[in-house]
This record gives C-alpha cells, sequence and structure tokens, in this order.
C-alpha cells in the first residue's frame, strides 16, 4: 500500500505524545486522524474507512480494551496497534487476545512504531483481500448456481443441502466432466465453514513420491529438495474443507497414513515426530468404481467406508438432456461476457444435434464446444455450420454408432450382447476402457458381461 494512500487514526489522551505521534507519520507520508479518547475514536472510526487503528490502552470514556473490541466488531480486518506502559506484559496479552495486531510499549522509537505500523497495514491488505476472495467464491459456488431442473440433478442439489449443514465426510462419484469440484465447492460454500478455506488437491496429478509431502507438510531437511519448511495441504485447510480429487489415484501406502490422519485429527509434517492437531471436513471424489477397486486390493476398503459417509452420485449428462439447453445459455452467458462479444441466439436445429450426441466428456465437454463455436463464429446466430463435425455426424445412432434398423424383427437382448462383445474386443477385453467407450460404469458392464456369459476373450 501507497503510504500517501494509507489513512491512520490515532487515539490517546496524552496531547503531547500524541502530538509527536501524528507529526512523526505525517512526515513518514501518513494521512492521519486523531482523537483525544476512546469514545471519540470509536466515532471516528464507524465513520471513516482507515487502514490502521493505534489506540493507548489506558484512556478516559472508553478503555482501549474496550475500543479494540468494539472496532474489532465493525470492521475485523482493520489492524489495530496498542500502546502499553513499559513492561506491561499482562496488557499486551491482553490486548492481542482481544484482537489487536500488535503492541508497543513506552516509550518507543521512531523507527519500531513506522515498522509495526507497515506491518499492520499488509496484514490488513491480506485479510480485506482474503475476505474479498471469500465473498466472491460464496457468491460463485452457491447451490445457486449448479445449472439444471431435471429430476437427476435436483435430487443432487437436495443431497448438497441436506449435507452441508453438517461436517459429515462426503464421496462425490462420477464420470470425468460431471462437475465433481463444483459440487464439493457447492458443499463448503452453503455450509457453517464458508467463511474457511477450501483447499483442493489432485491426488492424480502429483507424482506418487510427493503427495504425503503435499498433504502433510515437510521440515527443512526432510528429503532431498527440502530447503525450507511446508505446511501441507491438512494444515492450509484448517477449520475448512480439503478436497481430495481423484482419490482413487493415491497410493496404498500413503492411503494408510490418510486413514489415520482422519482417525486422529492430527497431520505429522514429514521429518518430524511432534503431531499437529486439525480440524479439516473432507470431501474426496472420484471417477472410478472404488468398490470394484477394493475387489482387486488396489483400494483400502476401511478407507472408503471412511469417505463415503454420504456418497453422492453425480449423472452424466446424456442422463439429464433435459438440462442441455440451459447449459448452453449458461456458457453463452459466461463466454459471450468473457471474449466481449454480444450474445448469439443458437438455431434449434443445433439442440437436435446436442440431443442425440453422447457427451462422453460430459459437461465439460459442453462447454468447451459452446465456447469455441462462440469464439470461431462471426455471426449472431449459431447454425448446424459452428457445429464441430464429430458432433454433427451422429445420424441415426446408440451413441455415435451409426446403424440401420432391419425390416424384420430383431432380438434386443442379442443386439446388445453383440454391441458389448464387439467393444470388449475393440479395446482388447479392458472393462473400464469399455465401460467409457459404451457410455456406462465398470459395474454396469460387469453385471452385462455375466448377464450374457461374456469375457473379454469372447
Amino acid at each position: 500500500m501507497n503510504k500517501s494512500n494509507a489513512k491512520i487514526l490515532l487515539a490517546d489522551d496524552d496531547d503531547s505524545l500524541r502530538r509527536v505521534l501524528e507529526f512523526q507519520l505525517q512526515e513518514a507520508g501518513y494521512k492521519v486522524l486523531t482523537a483525544e479518547n476512546g469514545a471519540q475514536a470509536l466515532e471516528i472510526f464507524a465513520g471513516e474507512t482507515v487502514d490502521c487503528l493505534i489506540t493507548d490502552w489506558r484512556m478516559p470514556q472508553m478503555s482501549g480494551a474496550e475500543l479494540v473490541q468494539q472496532a474489532g466488531t465493525i470492521k475485523s480486518e482493520t489492524p489495530i496497534i496498542v500502546i502499553t506502559a513499559f513492561g506491561d506484559v499482562e496488557t499486551a496479552v491482553e490486548a492481542m487476545r482481544g484482537g489487536a495486531f500488535d503492541f508497543i510499549s513506552k516509550p518507543f522509537n521512531r523507527d519500531a512504531i513506522l515498522l509495526t505500523i507497515e506491518k499492520a497495514l499488509k496484514f490488513g491488505q491480506m485479510a480485506a483481500e482474503n475476505r474479498r476472495l471469500r465473498r466472491l467464491a460464496h457468491e460463485k459456488f452457491n447451490v445457486g448456481n449448479i445449472i439444471g431442473t431435471s429430476a437427476a440433478i435436483k435430487k443432487v442439489i437436495g443431497e448438497i443441502e441436506r449435507v452441508a449443514r453438517s461436517d459429515i465426510t462426503v464421496l462425490i462419484t462420477g464420470e470425468s466432466g460431471t462437475g465433481k469440484e463444483l459440487v464439493a465447492k457447492g458443499i463448503h460454500f452453503s455450509g457453517a465453514r464458508k467463511n474457511k478455506p477450501f483447499v483442493a488437491i489432485n491426488c492424480a496429478a502429483i507424482p506418487d513420491g510427493l503427495i504425503e509431502a503435499e498433504l502433510f507438510g515437510y521440515k527443512r531437511g526432510a528429503f532431498t529438495g527440502a530447503t525450507s519448511e511446508s505446511k501441507g495441504k491438512f494444515e492450509e485447510a484448517h477449520e475448512g474443507t480439503l478436497f481430495l480429487d481423484e482419490i482413487s489415484q493415491m497410493p496404498l501406502v500413503s492411503q494408510t497414513r490418510l486413514l489415520r490422519v482422519l482417525q486422529e485429527q492430527e497431520v505429522t509434517r514429514l521429518g518430524e515426530n511432534t503431531p499437529r492437531k486439525i480440524n479439516v471436513r473432507i470431501i474426496a471424489a472420484t471417477n472410478q468404481d472404488l468398490p470394484e477397486l477394493i475387489k482387486h486390493n488396489e483400494f483400502r476398503e476401511d478407507l472408503y467406508y471412511r469417505l463415503a459417509v454420504v456418497p453422492i452420485k453425480l449423472p452424466a449428462l446424456r442422463e439429464r438432456r433435459e438440462d442441455v439447453p440451459f447449459l448452453v445459455e449458461h456458457f453463452l452467458q459466461k463466454f459471450a461476457a468473457k471474449h466481449n462479444t454480444k450474445l448469439p441466439k443458437i438455431e434449434r436445429e443445433v439442440f437436435q444435434v446436442f440431443d442425440r450426441y453422447a457427451w462422453h466428456g460430459n459437461v465439460r465437454e459442453l462447454e468447451n464446444l459452446i465456447e469455441r463455436m462462440l469464439v470461431l463464429s462471426d455471426d449472431e446466430v449459431l447454425t448446424l455450420d459452428d457445429v464441430p463435425e464429430n458432433v454433427k455426424n451422429t445420424g441415426n445412432t446408440a451413441g455415435n454408432v451409426r446403424f440401420e434398423l432391419p425390416n424384420e424383427p430383431i432380438n434386443l437382448e442379442n443386439f446388445e450382447r453383440e454391441i458389448i462383445s464387439e467393444a470388449l474386443n475393440l479395446h482388447g477385453g479392458n472393462q473400464s476402457q469399455t465401460a467409457h467407450y459404451l457410455g456406462i460404469t465398470r459395474s454396469a458392464l460387469i453385471y452385462r458381461m455375466q448377464k450374457y456369459n461374456l469375457s473379454g476373450d469372447d
């Protein structure tokens, strides 16, 4: 903050000290308001925007303790510096407990007070910015911003509203692109922890050897490259929410330590022996079938039950096609504002194509497609010409597979068995890839394979 823009309120009943300090602060480039007592200072504080309050501890009409308490109620992010008698440790402790940023003892020199003010102003700036960002995050990620009116998405919104009232652990499942992090933020910013940190970590994006350092923190020298100490994501999320995305990708050894942290509510940084207490809500997410991974010893069963206290399954976009027009309108408005273009209209035929398309990438794929169409089009109306060929050429399809119905009757079960068999062959018997290709879950594929007595070798 530029000193010429910083405004300081100085409250002290000692006329001589007040005038000397006022002169020193003005000489250093600050704008200074003064008050002869606590009551006058509080009146000025309530009516003016000040960046720092400096107050004597002992004053008539209203003590420094009362001023600190009431000023903190009016504007909590404004730092307060208390002037105390020399060696008055108890007063200093009481001031800090009451909400003061720092204290200085009489007599003090000019450099000491200026350094304390500089630190206080930086703290005030950070506090104001954090509050602004939390407010914006709350506005952006409330439940009302989850787009759709389908029964499937209404069910999800109802589940979010219920779990947001408590600190219960939630496991969000669904295909890639269905909006798992958006739901996690909706839970956090609709609950009691909304003004506390929301910290996200993608377990699939961090190398196996570093994930514990990221989660739990480390001390300097704990491993090669640890040149300074660092707090982990758990400590960063203290009193807030930690979102563990792609939890299925966490190594088994790290799963064991994570389970211990969840049970004990404390973390120990790498290289240290002393645990640190934490208060964190956990929301995890995955696009994998965790029970299936448990069967293959790829995920801890006890950790699964610890995480899946309340499971929320997000529907694929093809399972809530009636929401596509609402999502399209939302993304058009978003990207028209982003790219400073006029909001275009969209032809009905485009929606007909969208209704036939499989949307394997779900809402994320639709969002990217709308931005691409808007940016590349020069017209005020988006037409079929703006739709990419792979989306437009769906023809008479099931998903994106062309077929023609014969005139004679068909056996639907034989038809389904043939499609699944061909899909398995196409992907070398890999069940996860086949399920993704067919637009169903892996467990649904396994059920159908058992139903039709199919194996990956058929």
